[in-house]
């Protein structure tokens, strides 16, 4: 037997992927069982999308069902990849999300963070961890001890670390800024979903706040990303070597950013 792939664990973990509820059109692919939204439209071509709720398949209204169910077969290795892929996604997006109580666990800094509601308090406070008594770093929070409801949990962690990314920036730019020859004239802070930071030829900086689940390593190459575009506004060469003088092993940094999955916030 060989073992078993990320494409099997995603396929096995998102079986939805294979028989999603908006299929219309069912045939057997690989061995397996494949559902798909099959969609008329006016266009030259059969187009396949791969996406959380599994295969939508857009094809010419002239087109044939054989035709369609024959395209879908020459593709079914590139199908069931990509739905494998979207599978591992769920997963880790499924892992990702906080049971917001006291007692939550996430990553901060690339660690392990711990959440505990303190009503004596008087602001919130980090507590390093203590290895020695196995005790992971914890955020007390100025919350009552018991019957703080989730979202008022969440909302208070999302307040401090947003607090926790501000001050790590401005430390950040202010270190990397000066060796670069740039100067950054306004930081904000972005929640965006899919974008970790931008910059404007006018000395501005955008960066996400959910930067600080990674290692301060990821952080910093987003940092120096964004500084290089105040001295090139574009990707081309010259803004690589940009960021390579600064960071020689920016590649490694950027394949973490790649491949992390930062905690859910709902």
């Amino acid at each position: 037997m060989s073992p078993r792939t990320d494409a099997d664990t995603g396929l096995a973990h998102c079986e939805a992927l294979l028989r999603p509820a908006e299929a219309n059109r069912e045939l057997d692919v690989g061995g397996l069982r494949l559902g798909y939204q099959l969609k008329r439209a006016t266009r030259r071509t059969i187009g396949f999308i791969v996406g959380p709720r599994g295969l939508a398949v857009s094809a010419p209204r002239w087109v044939s069902q054989p035709q369609i169910d024959s395209a879908v077969q020459r593709k079914a290795d590139w199908i069931l990849r990509k739905l494998a892929e979207q599978g591992q996604r769920l997963v880790q997006l499924d892992a990702a999300r906080i049971d917001w109580c006291d007692g939550a666990r996430l990553p901060y800094l690339g660690e392990d963070l711990c959440i505990r509601t303190t009503g004596a308090l008087t602001r919130s406070v980090l507590q390093e961890a203590q290895p020695h008594l196995d005790q992971p770093r914890t955020l007390h929070l100025r919350l009552p001890a018991a019957g703080v409801p989730a979202a008022q949990i969440r909302d208070g962690v999302q307040r401090w670390l947003q607090q926790q990314a501000r001050a790590l920036f401005e430390a950040r730019i202010a270190h990397h800024a000066a060796a670069m020859g740039v100067q950054v004239t306004r930081l904000r802070l972005s929640s965006a979903r899919t974008r970790w930071g931008s910059a404007s030829s006018d000395g501005s900086v955008r960066l996400n706040w959910r930067l600080v689940h990674f290692p301060l390593a990821t952080l910093d190459y987003v940092v120096v990303h964004e500084l290089a575009h105040l001295r090139e506004m574009n990707h081309s060469p010259a803004f690589w070597a940009i960021v390579r003088a600064v960071m020689p092993d920016y590649e490694a940094r950027r394949r973490m950013l790649k491949d992390g999955v930062v905690p859910v916030f709902d």
